[in-house]
């Protein structure tokens, strides 16, 4: 998927446990992870809100378009 999740490195600058997050947030740790590690497709804006307000960051620090490039041949 060409968007990655940077939410671990927020947490690294925050120092933040994601199960603190959680507990701040009101999302499962599970939930956090599958975010964390990019294994879902989708996230609502309640959620970036909410994890933005707590890390104190903006959506963009949390997601980063990347480029993949495709082979012509």
């Amino acid at each position: 998927m060409a968007i990655q999740v940077n939410l671990d490195m927020m947490l690294v600058k925050r120092k933040m446990t994601l199960t603190e997050l959680s507990d701040r947030i009101g999302i499962s740790v599970t939930n956090l992870s599958l975010l964390k590690t990019g294994k879902v497709k989708g996230m609502r804006f309640s959620t970036l809100d909410a994890i933005c307000r707590e890390l104190d960051c903006q959506p963009a620090d949390i997601l980063e378009y990347q480029i993949t490039k495709v082979p012509l041949f």
